[in-house]
């Protein structure tokens, strides 16, 4: 989820995890300084993990249409060796032009 909810915090705790979620800015108000400098840290992060997913899905054209799990877990596992491969072959590429 993108940003805090009272189910999300009273589950994550009861979990025993930490959250990382995002807060919202208050309405009509502007954002205090600490809650943007916490939610910019926690965005780096995100946006490693949401490209990843977006380059599934644009690139590759990953949409999941398969009969049984065993198929749709095959099914994301080449589009992650995809993934994996070509991100290599562009990191190769920028070794080399350094």
């Amino acid at each position: 989820t993108a940003y805090r909810s009272k189910a999300n915090e009273d589950f994550m705790e009861k979990e025993g995890f930490v959250s990382k979620v995002h807060r919202k800015k208050p309405h009509l108000k502007p954002m205090p300084r600490h809650i943007q400098k916490s939610n910019a840290g926690k965005s780096v992060i995100r946006s490693r993990v949401e490209h990843v997913f977006a380059d599934q899905k644009s690139q590759t054209g990953l949409f999941i249409r398969t009969v049984g799990i065993t198929r749709a877990t095959m099914r994301i596992g080449l589009a992650n060796i995809v993934y994996n491969m070509r991100r290599f072959l562009f990191l190769e590429r920028i070794s080399a032009n350094a």
